[in-house]
């Protein structure tokens, strides 16, 4: 029997577009070599264009499906994204917590690409209070971050610098901060690595520069936080990790594709399909 690959588990509801939600938990775990397990916490009407509702799951779902899998199999990591209410918050936290040595990755969603709103103020406070002290990283974009940062403070967000965002992220108790650049007003997308550094101080441990691609993306952020997580299971360091699942992220945009109206799509299988188009030529030149 062959070995069992590392398995990760994602909480994350529905997209029936499969550009986000867990179906892209789903691609891109798979695709770095992962077994993925999906906890549903809710279930979304919506497009490549955007979303236009969510219901979410009730907590006492949440808790039976994700109890009775883990009471099954062994993970190897934890995804979270999209939660849909507090309550699923507050159950979600109580379930990673029975599993401190299992590495936490959280996407916190607050909006669609578009600008849909996901998350109340009760349900951004409670990732903060309850689920962020428990995480090894957290990946929000600069919009994210801002408005986490300050989910207390109201007017605050509009007057900080990403690295005061990053180092009052860290305060919450996540042992490390991802900030991604793709909304900042740069020529590159700087993504930035907050964590304790050498010098046992905590604050910015790397910056990232990557091309800026044209278009829009439906799906990046979930793509990006599952890849980190995959190469979390495999054994690889949080900074190899984070290196290079955005080498990975950045290949899913570049051969991205637009199956609708709206946004591209990350092609999570790109290497696939590179490796058809290579043989389809190869057979074309003999």
């Amino acid at each position: 029997m062959a070995n069992t690959p590392p398995t990760v588990l994602t909480f994350a509801a529905t997209d029936p577009s499969s550009g986000a939600g867990v179906q892209a938990d789903i691609m891109a775990l798979a695709s770095i070599g992962c077994y993925p397990l999906s906890v549903i916490t809710g279930i979304t009407v919506q497009d490549t264009v955007g979303v236009e509702s969510v219901m979410p799951l009730d907590a006492d779902w949440i808790n039976d499906q994700a109890r009775t899998i883990l009471e099954d199999v062994s993970v190897s990591a934890f995804k979270l994204g999209l939660l849909g209410s507090v309550e699923n918050v507050a159950i979600i936290a109580e379930i990673v917590a029975d599993y401190p040595d299992v590495p936490l990755i959280i996407d916190p969603i607050l909006t669609s690409g578009r600008g849909d709103e996901l998350s109340n103020e009760e349900m951004q406070a409670a990732m903060c209070e309850l689920l962020f002290p428990q995480a090894t990283l957290i990946t929000p974009n600069s919009l994210e971050a801002r408005r986490l940062a300050y989910y207390d403070e109201g007017d605050e967000v509009k007057h900080s610098s990403l690295e005061e965002c990053a180092l009052r992220l860290l305060e919450m108790g996540t042992e490390y901060v991802m900030i991604t650049g793709t909304h900042e007003r740069s020529i590159d997308v700087v993504n930035s690595l907050y964590g304790m550094q050498l010098s046992n101080m905590p604050g910015l441990i790397k910056d990232y520069h990557w091309e800026r691609l044209p278009g829009s993306y439906h799906g990046s952020g979930c793509t990006l936080a599952s890849a980190i997580t995959a190469c979390l299971a495999h054994g690889l360091s949080i900074e190899e990790a984070v290196h290079e699942a955005q080498e990975f992220t950045w290949q899913t945009l570049r051969h991205s594709f637009r199956p609708g109206m709206g946004q591209f799509i990350p092609d999570r299988f790109f290497w696939a399909r590179e490796t058809e188009e290579q043989e389809k030529a190869s057979e074309l030149q003999h």
